[in-house]
C-alpha cells in the first residue's frame, strides 16, 4: 500500500503543480482518480468472495467500476465545457470517497 499511496499522491500533486505553472499559457491539466475498477489486476481480489463483498459494502454504486465508467468523465475534460476547470481531481469511484 506505501507504493500505491505515494503514487496517487504524487499524481495529485503534479496535477496542481502543472495547472498552476501552464494555466498562464492557456493549458488546463487535470486527472482522473478511478476507484475500484474491474481489470486483470483486480481479478484477485473479485476472486475471493470475503475480499471482494467487503470492497463492494464501501462503494455506494455497489459494483466494480469498468473502463467505460471512466468514458464520460474523459470527453467532459477533453471538451470546451471543461475550459475553467483546472487542477480538478474527479474521482470515477462509484461514490468510495463520498462515504
Amino acid at each position: 500500500m506505501p507504493s500505491y499511496t505515494a503514487s496517487k499522491s504524487g499524481i495529485a500533486g503534479i496535477t496542481r503543480l502543472l495547472a498552476n505553472e501552464w494555466a498562464a499559457k492557456g493549458i488546463n491539466i487535470n486527472a482522473i482518480a478511478p476507484g475500484y475498477m474491474a481489470t486483470d489486476n483486480t481479478a484477485q481480489l473479485r476472486a475471493d468472495a470475503d475480499r471482494n463483498k467487503s470492497i463492494l459494502d464501501r462503494i455506494p454504486a455497489n459494483r466494480w467500476g469498468e473502463a467505460s465508467d471512466l468514458g464520460g468523465t474523459a470527453i467532459f475534460l477533453a471538451s470546451s465545457a471543461s475550459d475553467y476547470v483546472n487542477g480538478a481531481i474527479i474521482p470515477v469511484d462509484g461514490g468510495w470517497l463520498a462515504r
